[in-house]
């Protein structure tokens, strides 16, 4: 972060707390949970914006270190070129709440946005000036001060003429004070709305119930009332402005656009008894008014806008504002009677647009993805990926973590879009699937090597032909499928292994009518003659390593395919975490390998499993899972979105499934600032017997969005 101060530029940088988080060998994740502070804060921290004070102070409590420890400031007459923060020009009046002091505090906080500038209750125009937008809609309901900016913008060599004329005395204020503005020309009357501001007392701009000046003489020895420098830097900034005369609510409804960035400086709420300074105008601005405000300012986020606004530290500011990013500002106050009592505290609101995820993002889908191959995996989102990446595509991110990868489809979505992928899956097939496709980014199996895979060697390995005899294909596939595997396991390149094994996968799926294992026989009664139960399992092989082949890309990344448990997978802070689990349902099973029991086997070589002969199928026991129960799923969800709350977590989960979206939702509120809900309506190619009859198996799909 840097800004301006006393002309010369001053740089926060937060690089000593990563350093001393290196040295006692903790990550950014370690510090949320023993400061006790949100990702975002650490986020922000990672870049050197602003941050509240409190937050520093808990994270020098929890290191038990020094200010100094955690932030380093430098000061030079330079400015620094990690985009410096510059104050462009000065306002050209002293006013009555003006924010000069703060625009260390609300500069940084200004967010990247596509549309304009709208500063409605413009008074003396601090931030406007320091950052000078290009696309801008200046406000103010009063109409002199309106007046004065359109004579800067249009007319500044002949009000700095006029203003030369006036002179520093008591008796040439009162005289040009008793004047009425209206009566004058506009110059006339902006020169004089200067002179007024520049000797009077304070340079408080204060109106009676008439509308008539009334702040008297301030008695200054040398006040700079013609500061030519300023009021033509004012000039050219003003030329790119819409210069309005009106109330802020009129302003907000024609003027304000989703993408805008709004400013509300509004007459603040009085901290005192005697603190009224809101008499800007004849008109008042009472606790109703700052209500109405409150809501318009509601408004303006729910449409899109970009809202920043100042007051006072008060009650009644935060119960109007609690919804929101609220933080404490100490200054001075410019304007009091007496200089000991010029201290204050002013809060800064924050209101920025939630994420719409209906409203999808400009994205161009990779034609990449294309070409993974087709598949009819149980849970597989093929269907959702648009939906997946445009949900994705609101967040900035670079690595992505793949939980339960299953089919591999999502993983290579992201791969597609070049973020680096760790897929990880209990299934060794899935993670076969992903080492062969995601992780491997240039090995291919030639068709040469492919047809060396389908030559009996004599090594004389039957498994399949002996345990599986007559349940599933022929002895001729049978015996293929024993050559297969038998040579498969005996190849050097595991890249080359896993697109040997991925097409043999393939290749016993497509075999089957409906590509699973549930049911012992050929399943005539679903045999509709089409093409894959047609052909030979040889033929099936290689259409597979070709099929494979063909997905085999380099996305410059290096990414990572991991068989395990996703409660004990160990990955260094995903930037994004994708979560596909096995969705518990009372009224159907999640039970992966009972329907891939033989395929799972074949990835695996059968090793560290139990078969259990009594089983018609000759499946094997299931894996362990908390999936397996709805306290079981609501205790994992729990430990994962604790464990990823560092990263942005999106979930997909099911309307039929247990947790209910009530409950996914506040699990996932109890470690992330913003939740959101993406409803997605999806039919399942699977379901059990009953909703196959029914349409029991359209349901609704959710994406959880945790941030």
């Amino acid at each position: 972060m840097t800004y301006y101060e006393g002309g010369n530029s001053v740089a926060i940088t937060y690089e000593p707390l990563w350093g001393l988080l290196k040295d006692r060998n903790m990550k950014k994740k370690d510090l949320c949970e023993i400061a006790g502070i949100s990702h975002t804060s650490v986020a922000k921290l990672g870049k050197n914006e602003n941050v509240n004070t409190e937050i520093l102070e808990k994270i020098c409590v929890a290191l038990k270190c020094d200010i100094k420890d955690i932030m380093s400031i430098s000061s030079s007459d330079s400015v620094s070129e990690d985009k410096p923060i510059t104050v462009l020009a000065k306002p050209v009046v002293k006013w009555a709440g003006g924010k000069t002091q703060l625009l260390k505090e609300l500069v940084p906080r200004i967010p990247e946005y596509p549309g304009k500038y709208i500063e409605p209750f413009f008074g003396g125009g601090a931030l406007f000036f320091a950052v000078q937008p290009e696309r801008a809609v200046i406000a103010d309901s009063n109409p002199e001060l309106i007046n004065l900016y359109k004579q800067i913008a249009s007319n500044v060599e002949e009000l700095i003429t006029k203003l030369k004329q006036y002179e520093n005395t008591s008796e040439m204020f009162y005289e040009v004070r008793s004047q009425d503005w209206q009566e004058l020309d506009g110059v006339e009357a902006a020169a004089r709305f200067i002179y007024l501001n520049k000797t009077c007392f304070n340079g408080l701009y204060r109106v009676n119930r008439k509308g008539q000046f009334n702040v008297p003489y301030g008695k200054y020895k040398r006040p700079n009332i013609c500061d030519e420098d300023t009021l033509r830097k004012a000039s050219e900034a003003l030329k790119n402005a819409t210069i309005v005369c009106g109330d802020y609510l009129d302003v907000l409804k024609e003027y304000a656009e989703a993408g805008d960035f709004i400013f509300f400086d509004p007459p603040y709420v009085p901290v005192s008894e005697y603190g009224d300074f809101k008499r800007y105008t004849k008109e008042q601005f009472y606790e109703e008014d700052h209500r109405n405000l409150a809501a318009a300012v509601k408004t303006c986020r729910e449409k899109g806008c970009y809202v920043i606004l100042t007051n006072s530290n008060t009650p009644l500011v935060h119960e109007l504002y609690q919804e929101y990013d609220i933080d404490v500002i100490e200054t001075k106050r410019a304007i009091s009677s007496k200089g000991s009592s010029r201290k204050g505290e002013d809060v800064i609101v924050t209101a920025f647009p939630k994420i719409n995820f209906f409203t999808q993002n400009e994205l161009n889908i990779p034609e990449q993805i294309k070409q993974y191959p087709p598949t009819r995996f149980m849970g597989s989102k093929s269907k959702l990926i648009t939906e997946i990446l445009g949900v994705a595509s609101h967040f900035q991110y670079e690595s992505v973590l793949d939980l339960f990868s299953g089919s591999g489809v999502v993983g290579y979505a992201f791969k597609s879009l070049g973020k680096r992928v760790v897929c990880n899956d209990y299934m060794a097939m899935s993670a076969t699937f992903a080492k062969a496709m995601i992780e491997n980014n240039t090995v291919k199996l030639s068709v040469e090597e492919a047809e060396q895979l389908l030559i009996d060697k004599g090594r004389g390995n039957t498994f399949v032909e002996d345990k599986f005899k007559g349940l599933y294909f022929s002895d001729e596939d049978n015996q293929l499928i024993d050559v297969l595997r038998g040579n498969i396991w005996t190849m050097d390149d595991e890249y080359k292994q896993a697109i040997a094994m991925t097409a043999l996968i393939r290749a016993c799926t497509k075999k089957r009518p409906r590509g699973i294992f549930t049911y012992v026989g050929s399943g005539e009664k679903h045999n509709d003659g089409r093409r894959d139960l047609k052909i030979s399992m040889r033929q099936q092989f290689l259409e597979g390593v070709e099929a494979v082949n063909f997905a085999v890309f380099d996305n410059k990344q290096k990414n990572e395919s991991i068989w395990g448990d996703a409660m004990d997978v160990d990955v260094d802070s995903p930037d994004l975490v994708y979560i596909d689990p096995p969705y518990y349902s009372t009224k159907s099973d999640n039970e992966y390998v009972r329907r891939y029991h033989f395929i799972e086997g074949l990835a695996r070589d059968w090793k560290g499993v139990e078969i259990q002969e009594h089983t018609k199928t000759k499946k094997f026991r299931s894996y362990p899972t908390p999936f397996s129960s709805r306290t079981g799923a609501s205790t994992a969800f729990d430990t994962l979105f604790k464990k990823y709350k560092d990263s942005i977590i999106i979930v997909s989960y099911s309307s039929n499934s247990l947790p209910t979206k009530e409950e996914m939702v506040a699990i996932l509120k109890k470690y992330k600032d913003n939740v959101e809900v993406v409803p997605i309506d999806y039919t399942y190619f699977f379901g059990n017997q009953s909703s196959a009859k029914t349409h029991n198996n359209v349901v609704q799909e959710y994406l959880f969005v945790g941030f």
